[in-house]
């Protein structure tokens, strides 16, 4: 069975998708930007962006039984490959050394951000 994942402290989507889709025992999150959930507003930097982006799949994740250390793979979307080192050094905070999801990062080109990431990860069902 589906279960939508929505939540006080989970961006509203900006389109016809949801954050995040539980199924079982996996959790499907939408690329997520670096937008405040509460405020909207779009954190600057890239280390901030990247800080926030991955706050918010935590968000997501905790609201559907599941957390950042049961992520089995991220999808990374950089708007410039050149910041690849200041993502990696915040994006490597909130992972297990040793543990990490295994990841896949490209270069495209997103509408007024720096980063996006989607994931999935293991819960309990």
């Amino acid at each position: 069975m589906k279960e939508i994942i929505s939540g006080q402290n989970i961006p509203t989507p900006a389109g016809p998708y949801s954050p995040g889709v539980a199924v079982g025992d996996l959790v499907f999150v939408a690329g997520q930007v670096p937008r405040h959930p509460q405020t909207g507003e779009v954190a600057e930097g890239i280390e901030a962006q990247t800080r926030q982006v991955l706050e918010n799949i935590k968000a997501i994740l905790t609201a559907a039984g599941s957390s950042l250390d049961q992520v089995v793979r991220t999808d990374v979307f950089l708007s410039d490959l050149a910041d690849f080192a200041a993502m990696n050094e915040v994006y490597k905070t909130f992972f297990t050394q040793g543990s990490y999801p295994v990841r896949t990062t490209v270069g495209v080109q997103l509408a007024g951000f720096k980063v996006e990431i989607s994931c999935i990860a293991h819960r309990q069902a």
